[in-house]
């Protein structure tokens, strides 16, 4: 390991795991995919309990979307979360992420619904962002029989779902058809373009997320080079971000997407939208999938659950 990633010992554990895989291919997806439900909820799954957990299948223009909704007690009006898992819009489902939602819910007391998108490559861009903000408007209009106030509908996702979460937001206030209370963006790939950022230049061997696996997840989700400028696709480059939500972006300090992340939250404030960017010092990309094995992940639960307490 390279003497500039000075890792805690939860992070080099899951480091090390990963390293073990089958490597970033199309043709190891099936693997890498069968064994991921286990890889991070093994030692999480069945600890945290809440009033309800249900798996259902809600309506999408692309057929059915599976979800699972998180409801921490049985109060009315609760505060709802939207959460778009990561993996590169290539892995990662409602069991990779099962962990993250329960602590989420039990934090806030509020009803999460977690998103099992279509994946690339066998659903291209856009159809995962379509699902998402399908999902999106289902949760905006159940909001009551989820015993949840669509007013205090948040977006949540980390990653590649971090990016989701973004495009989502904007989605919605360019269609004027869902208010959104906030934003929380999780080390989210926000730029598909510019690969010339300082973070993404040192951090290409980081640990978790090195280059070659971000140039397998871009080709995979989308290989016409000329859509990644798109805004649904690259955030960042949206024409302007005013009359957004308000936003958490945490990013972590060795992870290559520190940069764009920090650039989002910029963005937002130059054009009037309340945005705090919270960077966690020897954390790597993916740090909150391993709860409470590193500090980074207690402290970024404790600001996520603080930012969406202020804003309900």
């Amino acid at each position: 390991m390279a003497s500039k990633y000075n890792l805690d010992f939860g992070t080099k554990i899951v480091d090390w795991l990963m390293k073990q895989g089958p490597g970033w291919s199309e043709e190891n997806l099936h693997a890498i995919r069968s064994g991921e439900g286990d890889f991070f909820s093994r030692g999480f799954r069945g600890r945290i309990k809440l009033h309800n957990i249900e798996n259902r299948n809600i309506p999408g223009r692309h057929g059915d979307i599976p979800v699972r909704i998180y409801q921490a007690s049985d109060k009315q009006n609760a505060t709802l979360i939207v959460f778009y898992h990561g993996g590169g819009f290539t892995i990662g489902g409602l069991e990779m992420y099962d962990h993250i939602c329960r602590k989420v819910a039990q934090d806030s007391d509020a009803v999460v619904v977690s998103v099992d998108y279509r994946l690339a490559p066998e659903h291209k861009y856009p159809i995962p962002v379509e699902d998402c903000y399908d999902a999106l408007l289902w949760c905006s209009d159940n909001a009551e029989s989820l015993n949840a106030n669509p007013e205090k509908l948040f977006v949540m996702g980390d990653s590649a779902g971090g990016n989701l979460s973004a495009v989502a937001t904007l989605l919605a206030r360019d269609n004027g058809a869902v208010p959104i209370a906030g934003q929380v963006l999780i080390y989210p790939a926000v730029d598909a373009v510019n690969e010339e950022r300082p973070s993404r230049l040192e951090f290409k061997d980081a640990p978790i997320l090195p280059e070659e696996a971000m140039e397998f997840f871009i080709d995979m989700y989308c290989d016409e080079e000329e859509r990644r400028k798109e805004p649904t696709l690259s955030p960042l480059l949206a024409e302007h971000h005013r009359e957004l939500p308000p936003a958490l972006i945490l990013v972590a300090e060795y992870d290559p997407l520190r940069d764009e992340g920090i650039a989002y939250a910029e963005k937002l404030r130059a054009d009037g939208v309340h945005a705090e960017d919270i960077c966690y010092p020897r954390m790597v990309h993916g740090f909150i999938s391993v709860g409470g094995f590193t500090p980074g992940a207690k402290r970024a639960y404790a600001d996520i659950q603080r930012f969406i307490k202020q804003q309900t």
